[in-house]
């Protein structure tokens, strides 16, 4: 439901994400053995889309347990950090990058509030500022977001955004036929779901998160404003779950709307660069 952003927004959401730590870690959505076994955890849009990350330094915000994180180390980034504001998130992806052999250098977590990373990071700017998707919805403000982010970009750099696209907040839950939300709402989003979304199921005891919507709009114009050019916006018409009943999963593993469905965007992708110095 809709309502004015709560004052104990953030220890909220940081309750129910430290919560869901140990979930996540012993499932089979994020299935970590195979993980370390090689398995890939990033898109297939994304890798083609950032390109080759071999010796450059890598940021990601708002990383979680770190899986997406590790894997451009695996695609060969000199230095990749990520960073989030549970605590027992980053000791997860501390763990995972041990199991991997990635000493600190190659591979270092830090927990901070993603608002607070410039100040929480270990370098002033990366050639490559990372945001993968389920990120932006957990933040109020995407202007200090996009401040923040495109701040730790180094010249020559660029920040790269995977998201799921906004407009799939607006629609039905059940049918995905029929604009049910505001898409312009800026109110918080506040909801008591049990489990997870790695696991339905789970007893949990935190339960109340508190979300935003971005228009897509809103998301651009705050990284232009920051400073950054856009390099491109990409939208997809699939998605990563079964948001919607009508969805069907094919063989690349995401999920689409049958056939006889008119095409929807369910995410996007975007690059935005800073120009080199001089």
């Amino acid at each position: 439901m809709y309502a004015p952003t709560p004052d104990d927004w953030r220890q909220a959401n940081r309750a129910r994400w430290d919560e869901r730590v140990a979930v996540h870690a012993a499932g089979d959505y994020y299935d970590l053995d195979s993980f370390l076994a090689g398995r890939e955890a990033l898109r297939d849009f994304e890798i083609a889309e950032v390109g080759d990350v071999t010796g450059r330094t890598l940021l990601h915000l708002q990383c979680h347990i770190g899986l997406d994180t590790l894997s451009w180390a695996r695609h060969g980034a000199a230095q990749v950090v990520g960073l989030d504001f549970s605590e027992p998130a980053v000791e997860t992806a501390r763990g995972l990058a041990r199991s991997l052999d990635l000493p600190p250098e190659r591979a270092m977590f830090v927990a901070a509030d993603v608002y607070e990373a410039a100040e929480a990071v270990p370098d002033p700017a990366y050639d490559i500022v990372y945001t993968g998707v389920g990120a932006l919805n957990w933040l109020p403000d995407v202007d200090r977001w996009a401040e923040t982010a495109a701040s730790l970009v180094r010249p020559g750099g660029f920040l790269y955004l995977a998201e799921f696209h906004p407009l799939t907040d607006c629609l039905d839950d059940e049918t995905g036929s029929t604009v049910a939300y505001d898409y312009f709402s800026r109110e918080a989003w506040v909801d008591e779901t049990s489990g997870t979304y790695a696991d339905p199921a789970a007893e949990t005891v935190h339960n109340r998160s508190v979300e935003w919507q971005h228009p897509l709009g809103d998301v651009v114009s705050a990284l232009a404003a920051a400073g950054l050019r856009i390099d491109f916006l990409h939208e997809h018409d699939a998605t990563l779950f079964a948001r919607y009943q009508a969805l069907r999963r094919h063989a690349d593993g995401y999920y689409r709307f049958p056939a006889d469905r008119p095409r929807i965007p369910m995410m996007y992708s975007l690059k935005a660069s800073r120009p080199p110095a001089g």
